[in-house]
């Protein structure tokens, strides 16, 4: 049974500022859970149905700093952050932030996303390319909250995140910028780079003009059809692959 301190902690990760200012993130769900486990970052609590800890005793032990704490399924519906609550949680130690040291590999840069699905998305599509990272705009989705964590499904252990002022930053590398736009060329017509960065904008407003004039080149995905727009993170996947010559 969960104390009554800790049920107050674990609700009070439900908004992102306390989650900032504990240094941690929720991490929940079997699929997810057994990813966090297998890896080395450090878990403060490890809170799951006793079934679920008795199947999964293994991926618990490699985890002896962690408190684990056995609750019954109803406990997990009042600490939960999905609309169906699942039989375990973690409560992981955020990552430590790290200067970002250019490689001359792919990254991808985004400025102003709003969808926590989108940043989600982007990060697992980051790591199905080998990317070497993720820049983001302070005001992007948390990549850190609960949403994110969940369409990331893992994808987080393996992607270097950094949060940024874009426009400085990209002009501090020689990595060709490739701006997503509604009027560049085709990504067949662009030359094949075996590194670079590509910026998505946000959802409805796209790039600012300031980190478009950074760009090396504006792309665009070419429309046959009657659709206004591509989801942002639909988007970045076509282009992840077409400019990275995987297709």
């Amino acid at each position: 049974m969960l104390s009554k301190p800790l049920l107050k902690y674990l609700k009070s990760l439900f908004l992102q500022k306390n989650r900032i200012a504990h240094k941690v993130y929720i991490a929940e769900g079997t699929k997810i859970a057994i990813e966090w486990l297998s890896a080395t970052c450090p878990i403060e609590y490890i809170i799951a149905t006793q079934d679920w800890a008795d199947a999964h005793k293994h991926f618990i032990s490699l985890h002896p700093e962690a408190e684990l704490h056995i609750v019954q399924s109803y406990e997990m519906g009042q600490v939960s952050q999905l609309n169906t609550p699942q039989p375990v949680l973690l409560v992981v130690k955020a990552p430590e932030p790290t200067p970002l040291e250019w490689q001359n590999k792919w990254y991808i840069a985004l400025e102003h996303l709003q969808d926590p699905g989108n940043m989600g998305s982007i990060i697992r599509i980051a790591d199905w390319f080998g990317f070497a990272g993720i820049l983001y705009t302070p005001d992007c989705a948390d990549p850190f909250s609960p949403k994110v964590i969940q369409a990331g499904m893992g994808s987080h252990l393996r992607v270097q995140l950094h949060e940024t002022h874009l426009t400085k930053i990209v002009k501090k590398t020689e990595l060709p910028v490739i701006a997503a736009t509604l009027s560049g060329s085709s990504p067949a017509e662009l030359p094949r780079y075996s590194a670079g960065i590509i910026a998505i904008g946000n959802e409805s407003k796209g790039l600012s003009e300031e980190l478009i004039k950074t760009a090396k080149h504006c792309v665009t995905i070419p429309k046959r059809g009657g659709a206004e727009s591509l989801n942002a993170s639909v988007a970045a996947g076509i282009l992840c692959a077409s400019l990275t010559g995987t297709i």
